[in-house]
């Protein structure tokens, strides 16, 4: 039996949830909504009021979601998480990777690659990794063909 769950990113951020959140929308676009300390119904210390506790962004089958850290508990980014969008439509993902990769750090150009496929990677001005992966035609009716079966 096929699953219908599936798997997003979740990005902690200190502080500045908010502002890497919109930059995703502005790029991507789609719906976002954020919610914050200050509107959740728990007790919260007046410098959490404006941080982010919950942020989701969705267009389509991309979803996103992010919060900020708790005090103390500062996050340490790293280079074990990438988030990956795949898709077979080369301008709008293309637009997403200059977009994306903006005031950043390509760390390899969106290129046609070995396998077929035009891809690429870059880390954002907010420290998050990204892989771009446009689908070669031959790749994209298969990836069709697994969803729809």
């Amino acid at each position: 039996m096929a699953t219908t769950a599936t798997v997003n990113p979740y990005l902690a951020f200190n502080g500045n949830a908010r502002e890497a959140i919109e930059f995703y929308h502005d790029v991507i676009g789609g719906e976002l909504n954020i919610q914050t300390f200050g509107e959740a119904p728990m007790d919260s210390s007046p410098e959490l009021e404006n941080n982010i506790m919950h942020a989701h962004l969705q267009n389509g089958a991309l979803e996103i979601m992010a919060s900020d850290s708790m005090p103390g508990q500062d996050v340490q980014f790293g280079d074990s998480v990438n988030v990956s969008i795949v898709g077979p439509d080369e301008g709008e993902l293309k637009r997403w990777f200059e977009g994306l990769s903006a005031g950043g750090t390509v760390t390899m150009p969106l290129e046609k690659q070995f396998w077929g496929d035009t891809f690429g990677m870059f880390t954002d001005k907010f420290g998050i990794n990204w892989m771009v992966n446009v689908l070669a035609a031959e790749h994209a009716e298969t990836q069709e063909a697994s969803q729809a079966g």
